[in-house]
């Protein structure tokens, strides 16, 4: 479809920005949970079970130190610079984003238990941690989006 004289988008170009929200927020979770072959109860099950606390903090406090690491200890050696009016506190989202594991972390899961049941509580804490990393990620970005529209350089 092409924009009528005088609009700026096309029909389809508006409604595909319509249902982005919809699309991304709800039916790919949707049918990422589908996919995974969770059942509801090894979400609830995964909250007290070893596997599934080390495979949660894993993804989220040793993924985001070891990407927020390496990039400093790569500017530190000199080995990388942070890009112009890049500072730390827009690295560290990013850093968080890379926590979201979803692939290869429930094919390692598949592959580490033979147990059914082990395997869901692990895929349930990549989930989780996928889950809590995109939201601590985007809150982030959102504020220092806001702050560096405040404060233009």
């Amino acid at each position: 479809m092409r924009p009528r004289p005088g609009e700026e988008h096309a029909p389809s170009e508006r409604l595909e920005h319509r249902l982005h929200p919809i699309s991304a927020g709800v039916a790919v979770p949707i049918f990422a949970l589908a996919a995974a072959g969770i059942s509801l109860g090894a979400i609830g099950d995964a909250a007290g079970d070893k596997i599934a606390v080390g495979v949660f903090a894993g993804l989220l406090v040793g993924k985001v130190l070891g990407i927020f690491g390496g990039a400093q200890l790569a500017v530190r050696l000199g080995i990388g610079t942070l890009p112009a009016r890049v500072t730390w506190g827009d690295v560290l989202p990013v850093a968080i984003l890379g926590a979201i594991g979803y692939t290869v972390s429930l094919l390692i899961a598949q592959l580490a238990f033979t147990d059914i049941a082990a395997q869901e509580r692990a895929a349930a804490a990549v989930l989780a941690a996928s889950a809590i990393a995109s939201i601590v990620a985007v809150v982030m970005l959102r504020r220092q989006s806001r702050a560096t529209r405040r404060d233009p350089p």
